[in-house]
């Protein structure tokens, strides 16, 4: 969620910092949807925060994720600033000045922005810088290249080791029969004896994993590989590995989620993703990366548009 908030910041191109944020005390036993009525100041007073919310305020507050609203706009209320919210604020759109929601969340209005998929920062420039700093290690390695991004527990989805098992011994029969290597990286909720499972299963194959030190070879990864395996809780990932233009494959996992099921299909419909089915096609699209759509209309909002 943050590196969607992240995204847009520096596409909108203004100096920016990430705060991370609570409501604590009594006030966060109330939902989120009616800490918007309390009265700002007080709001703010109960937030615990990475760096403290107080003037000089900001020209733009973004904000991510349902528990980010009351706080955002008490910060908007306290200061003036414009304010964006990214995804669905479960609360009505006017009060923020501009929404960016995905469309598989069905939230519209009329300072609505639908996004395809997650806002996100897959730049070329990003691709290039990580292509060039992890290239020598990668590029020796036998061709095809497949990424694969690997996500894990959620509240939808689990990827317990015996399915990780699974899906590594799919992937290192992909790799043996069309001769080339595995580019893996987990995520934050790859629990680690999944992760581990999936790597026995992969041992004898050509590969490069990354064990979580030293500089994340995501970007490079998505540079570099011919193809794309991503498991299916990630919005974010999905929509990361899309905005590429190569193709990208969707692996199953246990669970299931009205709202990404909704998402996937979208995607496919694209032509951006298939299901993961053990073998590699080829096929091309339109990178997808709305992140520039959002964050034009934020400079057009506070006319930095002819400084851009």
């Amino acid at each position: 969620m943050e590196a969607q908030g992240v995204a847009v910041a520096e596409a909108v191109g203004l100096p920016y910092g990430l705060k991370r944020v609570r409501v604590t005390g009594m006030l966060s036993l109330l939902p989120a949807r009616l800490q918007i009525y309390v009265p700002p100041a007080r709001l703010l007073h109960s937030v615990a925060a990475s760096e403290p919310l107080a003037s000089p305020w900001p020209r733009l507050v973004i904000s991510i994720g349902r528990r980010s609203v009351p706080i955002a706009l008490a910060v908007k209320r306290m200061s003036g600033a414009f304010g964006l919210h990214i995804q669905n604020p479960k609360i009505p759109a006017r009060h923020f000045d501009l929404i960016a929601a995905p469309v598989h969340d069905g939230f519209t209005g009329d300072n609505v922005i639908s996004t395809f998929g997650a806002v996100h920062g897959v730049t070329p420039a990003r691709l290039a810088e990580g292509e060039e700093k992890f290239a020598a290690r990668i590029e020796p390695l036998p061709h095809p290249l497949i990424a694969v991004l690997l996500g894990g527990e959620s509240q939808a989805f689990s990827f317990p080791p015996d399915h990780a098992a699974a899906f590594g011994t799919a992937l290192a029969r992909l790799a043996r029969d069309s001769g080339g290597s595995l580019l893996v990286t987990p995520s934050r909720r790859t629990a680690p004896e999944s992760l581990r499972a999936l790597s026995a299963a992969i041992a004898e194959t050509s590969h490069f994993l990354w064990d979580g030190t030293g500089d994340n070879p995501y970007h490079a990864f998505l540079a570099l590989a011919d193809a794309i395996v991503v498991t299916e809780d990630s919005v974010n990932m999905v929509t990361e590995a899309a905005g590429t233009g190569k193709p990208v494959y969707v692996q199953r996992l246990k669970g299931n989620s009205r709202r990404l099921r909704h998402f996937h299909a979208l995607m496919r419909e694209r032509g951006a993703t298939r299901p993961f089915a053990g073998k590699l096609e080829s096929w091309s699209y339109p990178p997808i990366n709305d992140t520039e759509l959002v964050a034009s209309a934020v400079r057009r909002a506070l006319a930095l548009e002819s400084t851009t």
